[in-house]
């Protein structure tokens, strides 16, 4: 008798200890201003309001529709798969356009092209590597009121709206693109080759790597986190064995990208906003 109250006792301390500790934990959380699970924030405008025109590379064909399966494996419903060519002839010039949005999901990052060509039988001829792509910012400017500390952090490119015809000031991410890029051929037409090339926007920064990403997207500072994923992808021929895709590929990745980003900030979150949101809810 005397042993069963002493482990019931043993048990009510263990058990006030660990919801002590519970408590206690969650209101160190809170003191410092920690965020483990972040919130959702979403898109301003569906990825298909993207321009099917962009410069002188026109859409060719429909938007990609996935599977459930693929959008199972891919994770998200929040997806484009475009394909555009030069003068919308693909003769001249073709590059697959796939951007994919993540929002709410736990620490984890999209599948990526070393995992999935492989598989499907391609053999790889150059590892990965960083490519920085030189895409015009031209338009790229300060933005026009500098009194929100939040928004002067940044750059921004005037946008017209198609319909309305009202301009909006866009805001721009940071940082240079540095693209992570891998080739790989067909093992049975070894001169066809295939270049992706990939990188991230997340939380209003530029990423190259996931690993970029956690530390963008996944800072315990930060309440609400996103990233998007964009790939390029490029198919050709090379004169040689010993040739490689890479070079055509940049050229033409830094031409449609320079159009594509403005288009693109224009769909995710507008960072700033989402900063001072943060900022503001933390002060309460």
């Amino acid at each position: 008798m005397l042993l069963e109250r002493s482990a019931i006792k043993a048990y009510i301390a263990a058990l006030a200890i660990l919801v002590a500790g519970a408590v206690g934990f969650r209101l160190l959380i809170a003191q410092l201003n920690i965020h483990l699970l972040k919130e959702a924030v979403d898109l301003r405008r569906p990825l298909d309001s993207i321009p099917t025109r962009i410069g002188r590379w026109e859409r060719i064909g429909s938007d990609s529709v996935f599977s459930d399966t693929l959008i199972e494996e891919l994770g998200t419903r929040r997806y484009l798969d475009r394909i555009y060519a030069v003068d919308g002839d693909p003769a001249k010039g073709a590059l697959h356009v796939h951007i994919a949005y993540y929002t709410g999901t736990i620490d984890a990052v999209p599948h990526i092209p070393e995992r999935c060509w492989a598989v499907g039988g391609l053999e790889l001829t150059r590892n990965s590597e960083g490519v920085e792509v030189d895409i015009d910012r031209s338009a790229w400017r300060s933005p026009r009121d500098t009194s929100d500390p939040f928004r002067a952090a940044y750059e921004v490119v005037s946008l017209t709206d198609p319909v309305t015809a009202e301009i909006e000031e866009v805001v721009m991410p940071r940082g240079g693109i540095s693209m992570t890029t891998i080739e790989f051929q067909d093992p049975k037409q070894p001169q066809r080759r295939q270049v992706g090339g990939y990188f991230f926007i997340a939380n209003g920064g530029i990423a190259r790597t996931s690993y970029d990403v956690r530390a963008l997207a996944f800072n315990l500072s930060d309440r609400y986190a996103y990233y998007c994923k964009i790939q390029i992808t490029k198919s050709g021929a090379v004169p040689g064995a010993d040739d490689s895709l890479l070079e055509p590929f940049k050229k033409d990745a830094s031409e449609i990208l320079g159009g594509l980003v403005p288009h693109l900030m224009r769909c995710l979150p507008d960072w700033p906003a989402w900063e001072k949101r943060s900022k503001e809810a933390s002060a309460e």
